[in-house]
């Protein structure tokens, strides 16, 4: 009887034990359970704040990128100047400088014509290069005229092959005025304003070809550095300074050349001592 009682007593006290060893892994599976569901609740916040986080980043940049779309576009000056029937140039109102005068310089780019940007730019002189397309038939040559271009010169069209236009048939005049544009145009990415034909010498129809390609045509003033008693700097600085010539709106023609290169510095110094400013061919109208 005493072996059965103990033997009962054996049972219950097993039955107990396994019962709570399945309570302990019941719990123990619940509180698995609930930390996933914690890691996966953890998770879930941090993607949305993510999002959150990359929607207000990309409002941000949108707002931004609006901002720049409605910054006003910059404008081109207003024509301040025009050519005159004799060359020169005047104010076309009442504000804008009178005593100016304009610096052009043809056949370029020679050997000199960059050497002659880099002075100008030195001095705050704006100028215009009257260009040849037989000075283009390099890259060498190309660069050097982007590089003038680029440092905020003009260029102007002076025919390729400088030919007497007065001598050459309409398809030739033609051929030299647009192909010029055109070879511009691909090194510098602008099309000329400006036509000047080889010694000043147009015809009707080298005008009518300058209209059509929307070009000013200028001959000039005055200038002298073809002039053999000029071909050096200091003659050369001296005559285009103290001339009765240099007057108010004047054009004064030089060229691409050793002599006129050094007395540049002296002849934009002397002209601006005279009481004269020089003026920007930016700012010459150019009817369209």
């Amino acid at each position: 009887m005493k072996k059965y009682i103990l033997l009962v007593v054996a049972a219950a006290i097993i039955v107990l034990a396994g019962c709570n060893l399945l309570t302990s892994a019941d719990s123990a599976d619940t509180e698995a359970v609930d930390n996933n569901q914690g890691v996966k609740e953890e998770g879930k916040h941090s993607k949305e704040n993510n999002n959150e986080r990359q929607t207000e980043e990309a409002a941000a940049e949108g707002q931004a990128e609006e901002k720049e779309e409605v910054l006003p576009a910059e404008t081109e000056s207003e024509p301040k100047y025009e050519l005159t029937g004799n060359w020169s140039i005047k104010p076309l109102d009442e504000n804008a400088d009178k005593d100016i005068v304009l610096l052009t310089i043809d056949d370029a780019p020679d050997e000199h014509a960059l050497e002659m940007a880099k002075t100008l730019k030195e001095l705050d002189a704006k100028a215009i290069f009257f260009v040849n397309g037989h000075f283009l038939a390099t890259e060498e040559q190309q660069q050097v005229l982007k590089q003038i271009h680029d440092m905020g010169f003009e260029i102007g069209n002076h025919t390729f092959n400088h030919q007497a236009l007065v001598e050459a048939s309409e398809e030739v005049q033609k051929e030299e005025i647009v192909s010029l544009n055109d070879l511009i145009e691909d090194i510098t990415g602008e099309r000329p304003k400006f036509f000047r034909a080889p010694h000043g010498q147009n015809t009707d129809y080298s005008r009518k070809i300058a209209a059509e390609q929307g070009m000013l045509l200028m001959n000039w003033s005055y200038g002298y550095d073809w002039n053999e008693q000029y071909r050096n700097e200091d003659a050369l600085a001296d005559i285009m300074v103290n001339t009765n010539l240099l007057v108010s709106g004047a054009n004064l023609l030089m060229h691409d050349r050793e002599w006129t290169a050094a007395a540049l510095d002296d002849i934009v110094e002397g002209i601006r001592s005279k009481g004269y400013q020089i003026a920007d061919p930016a700012l010459i109208q150019v009817e369209e």
